[in-house]
């Protein structure tokens, strides 16, 4: 018998395709250069030292210009700003402004009721002749009059020419029993004046006069310890 005619039509070969994974790739090696993938490897492994020597450089570099220039911490030492702080408090101080100020030479003024932290030069009222860092908060700005009279602190300028009362105005003044002292005068265009918040314990510009703008160092930020008692200011 003659062979039958069929009418199958051989299927086509499917042309495989075949893909490899980013994972698979990473550990491929071309077998044809060994010497070039060791040079690479070379290479990638000198960077990565160095990257390493960089980030251990660079890294306190900007702690320590972080501590200079913007944010500093500090330990209260003492009971001059009871009951706002307590001894032993760590606090966060704000010195940006104060840094940008001597950038372009303008003096920094800190606003009344601030709490700042500044640099006493003479330090004799403390027993030492070293300087130290003090906490105080701000009463009277440049060019304004001051008086302590019969434990009242009254402030006299262009806006109150008969004077005002800071501690009697302001939320701090909860915390004041009574400021000693019998002080009139009139603050230096390049100083503010300056009290703790225990006057009967605090040594101030009641003592030591107004301090230098100069001498100031930031303005307190936040207290972050202890925990419970966080705030910021």
């Amino acid at each position: 018998m003659p062979p039958q005619n069929t009418n199958e039509v051989p299927e086509p070969e499917t042309p495989q395709v075949s893909v490899v994974s980013n994972e698979q790739t990473s550990g491929i090696v071309d077998q044809d250069n060994p010497e070039e993938s060791d040079s690479n490897s070379k290479k990638d492994s000198i960077k990565g030292i160095l990257s390493t020597v960089a980030i251990l450089v660079i890294a306190p570099l900007i702690a320590l210009s972080l501590t200079a220039f913007v944010f500093q911490s500090y330990e209260v030492d003492g009971p001059s700003m009871q009951t706002t702080l307590q001894n032993h408090d760590r606090l966060i101080v704000y010195k940006l402004p104060r840094t940008i100020a001597k950038i372009t030479r303008k003096p920094y003024i800190p606003k009344r009721t601030d709490i700042i932290i500044f640099t006493r030069h003479d330090s004799f009222e403390f027993g030492t002749d070293k300087p130290r860092q003090l906490v105080k908060r701000v009463i009277a700005l440049p060019g304004e009059r001051i008086t302590v009279k019969k434990s009242v602190v009254t402030v006299y300028n262009e806006e109150h020419p008969e004077g005002f009362k800071p501690d009697e105005e302001n939320k701090y003044g909860k915390v004041i029993t009574n400021t000693s002292g019998d002080i009139d005068l009139v603050v230096p265009t390049d100083s503010i004046f300056v009290c703790g918040d225990n006057r009967p314990n605090s040594l101030d510009s009641r003592a030591f006069g107004p301090v230098p703008l100069t001498d100031v160092v930031g303005k307190l930020s936040l207290r972050v310890y202890p925990f419970k008692s966080g705030q910021s200011f």
